[in-house]
């Protein structure tokens, strides 16, 4: 652990971090919170720029941070408020592409490092993504590091003119499936009722009903699954524009599909569940697949973006958009007993090589220490 800005040695005063969200996506809040949490905990004043309603889901000041109501990207006003807040900062740390961007706008003429966290990839199609890369390409020149959450992601910031990008340690703060075992049973029962899955196995998927997730090779695959006996039941978690499309392909089709949209209760029903469901055409740490190997539940996933890397051997991968290769390892996996077991064990494993919350918060701030040590003439 850097020995400056933990303990703020003769008589300096302690560092002074700004923290930047835009809407903030559940993994890059959580992380938000973590990493406040830990800052605050070594002597760091953080101060936490956020809509109002991330803090009220989040709670930053709860660990100790200071919380500056700074509205959406696409207000005005966004960038001279987080010009304010950053006015005495010794450093700014943004997560994700439009955070960090707004960022850079604030921190325009001033010598003030800028860390920069790529969580995910943002997805465009046609001149929208010309606009994205011009927007990377902005992101990763401003930034004295970019710190991304897969090694793709890294590839990626170095492919746009990045300075300095490197792996980023990122911790799932507190796993929501840390449900005592002993209440698995009555959870899960109680889950599965609720579902209408008590006497068949219960496939979960979780996320927004947008196109990357791949929700359409999940339907495609369900048709296949009413073959079997007794048929699965797939339930999808979360809310989105797709929706609407969705619903009326499961109805037309009589696929064995329940959209139940946004839950609060997802860990409950993720222990409840035979197998987890991961579709998406590129995800980076995704919270689905961490939340699932640390709840001993097998997990099918899409070998895409940092999926691979974050899993290893501990799921069953197949390729994004192939709705025979998802359907088989499903039904494979339904009918073999052993090989669930054995995932999970390699899951619980797997999940121990993990960086703790304390390792990504050491990493940061010697990341920090280092961008705000004088240099030596």
């Amino acid at each position: 652990m850097s020995h400056v800005s933990s303990h703020s040695p003769h008589g300096q005063s302690p560092l002074r971090t700004v923290q930047v969200l835009g809407g903030g996506s559940a993994g890059s809040s959580a992380h938000v919170r973590s990493l406040a949490s830990g800052l605050v905990a070594r002597g760091v004043r953080v101060s936490v720029c956020a809509p109002a309603e991330v803090d009220h889901a989040y709670g930053f000041s709860g660990v100790g941070a200071q919380h500056v109501p700074v509205p959406r990207g696409s207000d005005p006003a966004s960038v001279a408020a987080l010009r304010a807040a950053c006015a005495d900062a010794d450093l700014v740390h943004a997560h994700g592409l439009h955070a960090a961007l707004r960022a850079a706008l604030a921190l325009s003429g001033r010598r003030v490092p800028l860390v920069v966290t790529w969580h995910t990839r943002s997805h465009a199609e046609g001149a929208r993504a010309h606009l994205l890369r011009l927007l990377e390409r902005r992101v990763a020149k401003a930034a004295a590091v970019v710190l991304g959450t897969s090694s793709d992601l890294v590839d990626r910031a170095r492919s746009r003119g990045a300075r300095d990008a490197r792996l980023a340690a990122v911790a799932l703060p507190a796993p929501r499936t840390a449900v005592e075992y002993e209440d698995r049973d009555r959870l899960g029962h109680k889950a599965r009722a609720e579902l209408g899955a008590a006497d068949r196995p219960l496939l979960m998927a979780v996320g927004s009903l947008e196109r990357h997730r791949g929700y359409d090779t999940l339907l495609d695959a369900a048709r296949a699954w009413r073959r079997l006996d007794p048929v699965p039941l797939l339930v999808i978690a979360g809310e989105g524009p797709l929706r609407t499309v969705l619903q009326r392909r499961i109805e037309v089709e009589g696929l064995p599909v329940r959209l139940v949209g946004r839950r609060d209760d997802v860990s409950e029903l993720l222990v409840a569940a035979d197998l987890a469901l991961l579709s998406s055409s590129w995800e980076s740490r995704s919270v689905l697949a961490q939340e699932a190997l640390h709840a001993r539940v097998p997990l099918v996933a899409t070998a895409v973006g940092g999926i691979p890397e974050l899993v290893g051997d501990a799921a069953e991968l197949v390729p994004y958009g192939d709705p025979e290769a998802l359907a088989e390892a499903v039904a494979r996996l339904l009918g073999d007993p052993a090989r669930r077991e054995l995932l999970k064990e390699k899951g619980v494993r797997q999940a121990a090589t993990w960086p703790t919350e304390d390792e990504t918060v050491a990493q940061v701030l010697s990341i920090y220490d280092e961008l705000t040590q004088p240099r030596p003439l």
